[in-house]
């Protein structure tokens, strides 16, 4: 489907103007020239908010970019949803052509490369090299591959959002799954796509998942319902390495190193290590048995959201907001004897701090008894 001016900002159709504006914001500060990002996806950013403010839903080049796309855009919301079946249709199924081929050089242990797709499906290199590991080079749109070893990868992962059926689907039993310089090359996962890597690390970019509204199906005026394409990087005997992990993204893991959380994010690890200054937005983070959370140089826990949550494996549930009050003195008192990182009022600052599994579960969140107030006054 066509990428319209509220995709550009990733925020969902309908949005307020507050909504539109800190979208542009958000995304202004990440690709803005003076903080080293793309002039070119600058001045995309802000032409979509241009566009938006005077209520323009596509960017000018609109009739180009439905040209050239390799989804097909029509008249009818049943028309583009039966051409993008077709097409998800014949992706998936140059996908299980490829996982058979490359099945097939595993237990040769043959070296080989071969394109997959078409122009218009768009192409995709796989090469199995000697060392065993799948090389693939290209954007990965739809369907399912599974491999016996490490892959690794140059381009995009994407799922279609019209339909979960052709999901975007790769599968490793065995081996590492590593982008090339995802950072550099601005390589993501996005919009519903899954990475699953068994016995191995999974060294990613940034990871995008999406929600969006859509009309009511019994055709109710005014009437919306939100669907969601949640994107998961599972690596469960290893570890998870991703820069941003943004909007509808779930990630489980023994150890996940991250920079930065925003938006409906749910990360399950025994071991969280955080770069950046961002979690927020209703995101969780399930922390097993024995685990630890870092915080690293220059953060402060006055960054985080409130409406964020840790859930301990035991059940127990802690809001950020109650680390962030005079709570946290006492984890200081009980746990740490070097306690230059408090400030006055206890919040905590700069240079790092880890907090334990240990230190949440003896964390007290029954509130103080009044003494003086207002229910002692009447009796109650």
């Amino acid at each position: 489907m066509v990428e319209n001016n509220f995709d550009i900002l990733g925020i969902l159709e309908g949005s307020t103007e507050k909504e539109i504006r800190d979208g542009f914001r958000r995304l202004a500060l990440q690709f803005h020239s003076d903080r080293g990002g793309e002039n070119e996806q600058f001045i995309k950013i802000k032409q979509a908010y241009e566009d938006l403010k005077i209520g323009k839903k596509y960017p000018e080049t609109d009739i180009e970019k439905r040209k050239n796309s390799r989804v097909y855009s029509d008249e009818t919301e049943e028309d583009v949803r039966r051409k993008n079946q077709i097409l998800g249709q014949e992706l998936s199924k140059e996908m299980k052509s490829a996982q058979e081929w490359a099945s097939t050089l595993n237990k040769t242990n043959s070296v080989a490369s071969r394109l997959f797709g078409s122009k218009t499906l768009g192409e995709i290199e796989l090469e199995r090299k000697a060392n065993g590991a799948l090389s693939i080079k290209g954007n990965f749109m739809a369907g399912s591959l599974t491999y016996d070893g490490p892959i690794v990868m140059q381009g995009s992962i994407t799922s279609p959002s019209w339909t979960k059926e052709y999901q975007s689907n790769i599968h490793l039993t065995s081996g590492d799954f590593k982008f090339v310089n995802p950072l550099e090359n601005k390589y993501k996962i996005e919009n519903g796509a899954r990475i699953i890597v068994d016995n191995g690390n999974a060294v990613v970019g940034n990871v995008y998942g999406r929600k969006f509204r859509v009309e009511d199906p019994d055709g109710k005026v005014g009437i919306y319902q939100i669907q969601e394409h949640r994107t998961q990087i599972s690596a469960p005997n290893g570890k998870v390495i991703a820069e941003n992990l943004v909007d509808t993204v779930t990630v489980d893991a023994d150890t996940v190193i991250v920079l930065n959380i925003e938006d409906d994010v749910r990360i399950s690890a025994r071991e969280i290590l955080f770069y950046g200054s961002k979690f927020t937005f209703d995101s969780v983070i399930e922390l097993k048995q024995g685990g630890i959370i870092r915080f690293f140089e220059n953060f402060s826990i006055q960054g985080i959201s409130g409406d964020a949550k840790i859930h301990l494996e035991n059940g127990k549930k802690i809001r950020l907001f109650d680390l962030k009050t005079k709570k946290i003195k006492d984890l200081a008192d009980q746990f740490v004897p070097n306690k230059e990182n408090y400030t006055k009022d206890a919040t905590l600052v700069g240079h790092g701090f880890t907090i334990t599994y240990e230190m949440l579960d003896n964390l007290s969140l029954n509130p103080p008894k009044e003494k003086n107030g207002w229910k002692s006054k009447f009796g109650f």
